[in-house]
């Protein structure tokens, strides 16, 4: 299965820009190897930081946006059906759902850096309707600098980019407790809100 999942990220990324978008895009490949990946050909000289970074940003953007519009037109039942066959499943719906009810709009930017709900929480935003002005907005956000992030890491591992796992988990930890604590902050602010408005 790792043969042919580098096969495929290596066939992508002999598209250059178009293949990091397309990585992203398709989402069979996590992120972080599309990126690292990308990285690692930053630094043979094949793209540029900021063209990868661009790509990153567009592709990620783009299967968010997706997985919105599935929401916003299919709902939850279509979903339930067919996320399967986009890797999403009904735990993933279940607990973004949760969570974008829980928190609102605001868990759009921070739900990304968590797993589990960081690819699913694009279904239930658009389920709510919430405009998808502001919905890229918040992905957007989000995307930019985690591509800037696990790009840089592939510029610096070089060959060694397969082991992006292993060498960023000690900062993808901190970035998702970070994400954790401001996520408790909002709620604090939304229920200090509430109570100054009664």
């Amino acid at each position: 299965m790792k043969e042919l999942v580098i096969g495929l990220l290596e066939w992508l990324m002999d598209l250059g820009y178009l293949g990091v978008a397309l990585g992203l895009m398709v989402e069979v490949i996590p992120s972080e190897l599309v990126l690292s990946y990308g990285g690692y050909l930053v630094s043979q000289g094949r793209l540029s930081f900021t063209g990868a970074v661009i790509a990153g940003t567009i592709g990620g953007t783009l299967a968010q946006l997706f997985l919105y519009w599935m929401g916003y037109y299919g709902g939850r039942p279509f979903l339930e059906k067919y996320g399967k066959y986009i890797l999403i499943s009904k735990k993933q719906i279940d607990l973004s759902e949760k969570w974008f009810e829980k928190y609102g709009t605001g868990v759009i930017f921070f739900a990304r850096f968590i797993p589990v709900v960081r690819h699913a929480i694009s279904i239930p935003a658009g389920i709510a309707r919430m405009t998808w002005i502001r919905f890229t907005f918040y992905t957007v956000l989000a995307i930019i600098p985690w591509s800037i992030f696990f790009i840089y890491l592939g510029t610096e591992l070089g060959t060694n980019w397969q082991n992006i796992k292993t060498y960023a988990a000690p900062f993808t930890r901190g970035i998702m407790i970070a994400a954790l604590i401001f996520i408790a902050i909002m709620i604090l602010l939304k229920v200090k809100k509430s109570k100054s408005g009664k």
